[in-house]
C-alpha cells in the first residue's frame, strides 16, 4: 500500500514537471493483475514463479 502511495505521488510530480499539467488534472492508474491471470508464453506467471 505504501509503495502504491509513492508510486502515484512520484508518477504525478513526474507528469506536472514534464507536461506543464496541473497536478489537479493528474490521474493515476494502478492496475495490479493477479499473477494467475497473466500469462507469458502460454503458462501463467503464477507458475512461472514470477
Amino acid at each position: 500500500e505504501e509503495q502504491k502511495r509513492a508510486v502515484i505521488e512520484k508518477v504525478s510530480a513526474a507528469l506536472v514537471e514534464a507536461t506543464g499539467t496541473p497536478l489537479a488534472n493528474v490521474r493515476v492508474w494502478i492496475h495490479d493483475v493477479p499473477k494467475e491471470n497473466w500469462g507469458i508464453a502460454g503458462v501463467s506467471a503464477k507458475d512461472l514463479g514470477r
